[in-house]
């Protein structure tokens, strides 16, 4: 039996750089859920919250996963659905999805801070995002997590 989610307060701000001109830059605080989760014998942690209008994707549950400081993933299901891992020292190719179609990226890790507990914490990830081997993006996505 999975163990209990808690209601926590969640905040994240996140910055995408394309290098093209102004990085955008989004913050928001919502409401969502915290718990561990396991992998194999790896011990990590599970937030999740319903999207909004702010996150551009209404109607979609995001789901994001930490074991330790070298493996995390954002999975997003509902109206359109995505899965990005991200890894240290490793490319995934992650199916992302908009409400225009899916597409196939490749997501490399340049840095992963895990400072959650029970009692929540924080949660930072570096990575870029690329389409065909072309850099699209580079990505910083920081969480702080507050059990209620």
């Amino acid at each position: 039996m999975p163990p209990k989610a808690k209601k926590a307060t969640i905040t994240m701000k996140s910055i995408s750089d394309s290098k093209t001109g102004v990085p955008d830059m989004m913050e928001i605080i919502t409401q969502g859920t915290f718990r561990p989760v396991t992998l194999g014998n790896a011990k990590g942690w599970e937030l999740s919250y319903e999207d909004t209008e702010a996150t551009g994707y209404p109607g979609c549950v995001t789901s994001v996963s930490c074991i330790g400081e070298a493996l995390a993933s954002i999975d997003r299901s509902g109206a359109v659905s995505s899965h990005l891992v991200i890894e240290m020292n490793r490319r995934h190719h992650c199916h992302y999805g908009t409400e225009y179609g899916d597409m196939l990226l490749g997501i490399s890790a340049s840095k992963i801070i895990n400072r959650l507990t029970e009692n929540g914490g924080d949660l930072y990830f570096k990575y870029t995002i690329d389409a065909n081997s072309a850099f699209l993006s580079e990505n910083e996505i920081y969480f702080n997590v507050s059990v209620d």
